[in-house]
Parts: structure tokens; sequence; C-alpha cells
């Protein structure tokens, strides 16, 4: 059924549960999985477990954000390739998360994307949205959102 799964994530705790179900949902379907991380672009604010990160030039923050990059997609590989899953990992930087969730999982070749439910509450809900909605709502792969 599918072949290519393209998995976004973002480093948090509900994002690699569902890097967890999709590698056991790969192994069970004999599908590769490509992990995504859209990194930020600068100079737009970077959270990282808590803390505000602020750095002085671009190039630093460039430098810290492909470091974020490259732990979270190692840590997931890593999982894939304990389970027997074949794996890729990419990041891209972009400020328009879903677009370029959208724009690596056809540059993939993915055949579905595979993502956690972020559903933002309150008034933040109603003026941005969800990453995972607005992936629903533009792409043309199927998606598969898990709770």
């Amino acid at each position: 059924m599918f072949k290519h799964i393209l998995v976004p994530t973002d480093g948090s705790q509900l994002s690699s549960d569902t890097s967890r179900r999709a590698i056991a949902f790969a192994k069970e379907t004999g599908a590769k999985v490509t992990f995504f991380f859209a990194k930020p672009d600068y100079p737009v604010a970077f959270y990282g477990e808590g803390a505000l990160i602020d750095p002085t030039t671009p190039e630093k923050f460039a430098e810290m954000a492909e470091q974020q990059a490259k732990e979270i997609l190692s840590a997931h590989e890593a999982e894939a390739k304990a389970a027997g899953v074949a794996c890729a990992g990419t990041s891209a930087v972009s400020d328009i998360p879903y677009e370029a969730i959208i724009a690596a999982a056809e540059q993939a070749g993915a055949d579905l994307i595979f993502m956690a439910s972020h559903g933002r509450r309150g008034i933040s809900g109603l003026l941005l949205g969800s990453e995972t909605q607005k992936v629903l709502t533009h792409s043309k792969i199927p998606v598969l959102v898990y709770r």
C-alpha cells in the first residue's frame, strides 16, 4: 500500500510518540521512512526546551538550528534502524512549516505524510491554526494524523 512515509517532527513529546508509531506502521507495511524537520529562518525567535535563544548573528542562528535538526533527526533515525526500518532524515529552512512539509514529501517521493495532531487552543488556535490542519487542507498526498 504505502511505500514511502514522510514523518515531520519538531522534537516535542507528541512528535516523538508519533515517530515511534510511524516506525511501527512502516515496519508492518514494509515502507521506508523519511523524517523531516523544518528549521526556522533568522530572525524568527527560536524556542527550544523552554528557553528563548537569541543569537547575535544569522550564521550562529543557522548553526544552532542545524545542530537541533541533526539531533532530532538522528534520534528518530536510530529508532527506525533499530526496528529494521529503512530511513533517512532531511531538513529545510522555512518559516511556513506546512509548506515545507508538503514540499519535503513531494521531493522525497513520499506517498503518505504521517504526522501528529498539533492542535492549538484558544485565541492562538483561531489566529494561527494548526500546521497539521494546514497540511491536511493543502496536501495532495494522503495524510495520516496520529493522536
